[in-house]
């Protein structure tokens, strides 16, 4: 299973349910021929958020879908079940993990049909916290969750575990390695890929910020490029309040907090103190 620059995670406690559909490379590739051997030797299980299963990226339609420039093949997501539509062939999920919403299908294995029909271990509830292990399939342009295996989750500590696991392999992607110089020395990371200034974090830019993405920032507004600017110069690790941006940057408060809401959105700044002070997020 491929790494993230140094990072590497496998085991998410699906363990011995392989056989039941979560054994999500070694059947496939002993049947396989050469050649897909060679295209699930660099298989990965990358945790996710379903807002980046969601702008995932294809270089053409129909192409294999990208996330932060990388092949995205086998997936693992956290979320809360919404609505549950059981049918003869497979079970509906909607699922939600606070930044946006996909269905996942787990089909009914025709041999253990059966079994599950007398049994709820195939079903969760609506509410219910999960673990999802799957691939992304896109039909008729929507994009959903093809299920290896699903299993509720016990301790909600592992949904926070999961959200920062995805942030840094994002980071990891995008940036290199920690400790290293940055995705520019990390094998060609994410910052490279087709889309430019895509990547959410980027090393190398020689913009305010100290080492927040340039690429990212020149195609947002002027006054979102002011706003960062003055926060990267004069902000501190409790922010700034959006009227002392506004005094600051001759900006009015409506232009400043449309500002905060499109630099958020690309994940260089965040709140700090309260919801109207803000700081740089590599401050």
């Amino acid at each position: 299973m491929a790494a993230y620059g140094s990072y590497s995670r496998s085991n998410y406690g699906a363990g011995g349910d392989q056989d039941a559909g979560g054994g999500f490379m070694g059947a496939t590739q002993g049947a396989s021929s050469q050649a897909d051997k060679s295209k699930y030797a660099d298989d990965t299980l990358r945790p996710v958020t379903i807002k980046q299963i969601l702008d995932a990226s294809e270089d053409y339609p129909g192409a294999d879908l990208k996330i932060d420039g990388q092949g995205i093949t086998q997936l693992t997501l956290v979320g809360q079940v919404r609505a549950v539509q059981p049918q003869a062939t497979n079970v509906t999920y909607k699922i939600d993990d606070g930044t946006g919403f996909i269905d996942v299908k787990k089909w009914v294995d025709a041999e253990r049909a059966a079994a599950a029909a007398d049994s709820d271990s195939e079903h969760f509830a609506p509410d219910t916290y999960v673990r999802v292990f799957g691939r992304l399939t896109t039909f008729s342009g929507r994009r959903h969750i093809g299920a290896h295996f699903i299993r509720a989750i016990d301790d909600f500590n592992e949904v926070n575990y999961h959200l920062l696991e995805a942030t840094y392999v994002h980071l990891v992607t995008t940036r290199g390695a920690p400790g290293g110089d940055g995705a520019a020395s990390g094998g060609g990371g994410g910052a490279q890929h087709d889309g430019g200034g895509d990547s959410m974090f980027v090393d190398g830019g020689d913009g305010a910020g100290g080492g927040a993405s340039r690429a990212r920032l020149v195609n947002c507004s002027k006054p979102a490029q002011t706003m960062y600017r003055f926060l990267a110069t004069t902000g501190g690790g409790e922010g700034v309040h959006i009227n002392d941006v506004a005094a600051g940057t001759r900006l009015s408060t409506n232009q400043v907090a449309a500002a905060a809401d499109e630099l958020l959105g690309q994940g260089l700044v965040y709140t700090t103190i309260d919801d109207e002070t803000w700081a740089v997020l590599d401050y």
